[in-house]
């Protein structure tokens, strides 16, 4: 595949190390993107989730300590719009779920790691 990868990632992340891991394994370029010091745009964010056919909810990191304290869930619970979504995602990049994989500027986007799917997409 010579598809141009955009793979981001918080180095410290477990769940990243793994994701990176396999990729260099099977041979996949990519270019590396710290979350926290470049964190997604919320136009980004918008443009990933809507090219993912996933729900916003996916988007966010549910495990994270950022996501508790904020107390996000009930916010969304409680009818958070779209926009307002993204712009709380954009503030903080230990807010989204990751890695996240952008495949060709957006065409294919992956989040989370899952290797079957990612088999299916970037092999």
């Amino acid at each position: 595949m010579s598809a141009s990868i955009l793979f981001i990632e918080y180095p410290k992340c477990s769940t990243c190390k793994k994701a990176k891991k396999w990729l260099d394994e099977h041979g996949i370029s990519y270019t590396d993107r710290h979350i926290v010091e470049e964190n997604p745009t919320a136009d980004e964010l918008a443009s990933w989730q809507e090219a993912s056919g996933l729900p916003l909810r996916r988007f966010f990191n549910t495990s994270g300590m950022k996501y508790r304290e904020l107390n996000v869930k009930a916010q969304l619970d409680a009818g958070m719009s779209d926009e307002d979504a993204f712009a709380l995602l954009a503030t903080d990049g230990m807010l989204v779920k990751r890695p996240l994989v952008i495949v060709d500027g957006g065409k294919t986007v992956l989040v989370g790691f899952k290797e079957a799917a990612w088999e299916e997409t970037l092999l």
